[in-house]
């Protein structure tokens, strides 16, 4: 299917929209831990409930991996979306922690539902020819999220009774991409009739080994959990560490960066596919790491504001590269798989950096230690593309 030159076709758009969805069920919740604290759960607790979601989703995911294929994936996620609705929603009379550990769960169990389906459709409209513009179309769509909902909520807040009216006002974006998913029903029943068996298929035990096994493919995936592992620390203690040195706004610091990531892949998306992949994303880890170390040490909100615009173009190259490597390494009928192995490596880092964050700064760390932190992961990513070949156009 991925061997049209078109990538701009409507099923390409209409599901990067409901990949967009599924990334505001979750990147609304950047303010969690800050709101656990505001309706009184301890400090032991709130990096658990926090990391939950995500660890649900990593839990889950593998299993999800080997049942999903191009031929069931419409029907999942649709079911997801519908789930979704509900699930969003229940954030508003969740307020003690057995409630909200029940809820993390389902939420992180619908999460990867839904977005495993839409990649594994989306993949199938991609060319190989243009897998890094590709890519920098569906990094965007996971990233616009981060870019508006932070600043949006933070607008808002005032205006409602707390963070759980927005968390569950999301569900109105899942109701778009329901409408969304209707318009697709025969375009891709006409999809399936066309396409090959083998990507019809679902992979077997015994291909993911196999798949594994492959030097490019585990490095790029080793690679993706630590990226991502130090993409989390911003994600989820930005807000503290602004809190903590006072030198700026955390939803402008969203805007600005979000902004940066997404102006470079709109811009730049065609130079993804001319230049060579592995160095621009050795160039881009290393812009990252920088910024990591500077950030907590921003003494003015000019300085923490370019930061944040220099960390954007940092994560606006590496992230839609990676998966440009990657769907370059694959073989066709394995790339929905790995693709979706990163997200994988997105629940991995999402999960567990939230209890290590937690469990660090009930210990007494400061929140700039985290960053530092941060700073070591991008660099360990630079390290696992050492045992990469260049990739050329």
């Amino acid at each position: 299917m991925n061997s049209s030159l078109k990538l701009f076709s409507f099923e390409f758009l209409a599901l990067n929209l409901i990949l967009l969805v599924s990334f505001c069920s979750v990147s609304v919740f950047f303010n969690f831990y800050h709101y656990l604290g505001e309706i009184g759960i301890p400090v032991f607790w709130r990096g658990f409930l926090v990391g939950l979601e995500p660890m649900a989703a990593f839990l889950f995911r593998p299993f999800v991996l080997s049942w999903i294929s191009a031929r069931n994936a419409f029907a999942v996620m649709m079911a997801s979306l519908i789930l979704l609705i509900p699930v969003s929603c229940s954030y508003l009379s969740a307020v003690g922690i057995p409630a909200l550990i029940l809820l993390r769960l389902v939420h992180g169990a619908v999460f990867v539902l839904l977005s495993t389906a839409a990649v594994a459709l989306i993949v199938q409209f991609i060319p190989r020819e243009k897998s890094g513009q590709g890519f920098g179309i569906v990094s965007i769509a996971t990233m616009i999220p981060l870019a508006t909902l932070p600043p949006l909520t933070e607008a808002i807040l005032p205006f409602v009774r707390s963070e759980a009216d927005i968390y569950a006002g999301v569900s109105l974006f899942t109701v778009v991409a329901l409408l969304s998913g209707l318009t697709l029903r025969d375009r891709l029943a006409g999809m399936l009739r066309n396409a090959d068996v083998a990507v019809l298929h679902r992979p077997r035990l015994s291909e993911i080994g196999e798949n594994l096994r492959r030097r490019s493919v585990a490095l790029l995936l080793s690679a993706a959990f630590f990226l991502y592992l130090a993409h989390a620390t911003v994600f989820y203690f930005a807000k503290d560490l602004s809190l903590q040195t006072g030198v700026g706004n955390v939803g402008l610091f969203f805007t600005i960066s979000m902004a940066m990531m997404i102006a470079i892949r709109v811009i730049g998306g065609r130079l993804f596919d001319w230049f060579n992949k592995l160095h621009s994303f050795r160039l881009g880890l290393a812009a990252l790491a920088l910024c990591f170390v500077l950030l907590p040490s921003a003494d003015s909100r000019w300085s923490f504001y370019l930061i944040g615009a220099f960390y954007g173009l940092a994560m606006g190259v590496v992230l839609p590269l990676l998966n440009a490597l990657l769907f370059s390494a694959s073989p066709p009928s394995l790339r929905g798989l790995n693709t979706n192995l990163t997200l994988f490596a997105l629940d991995g880092g999402y999960f567990l950096l939230p209890y290590l964050g937690g469990s660090l700064i009930a210990l007494g760390a400061g929140f700039e230690t985290l960053f530092y932190l941060g700073a070591g992961s991008a660099l360990v990513t630079l390290a696992l593309t050492l045992g990469l070949e260049g990739q050329r156009k």
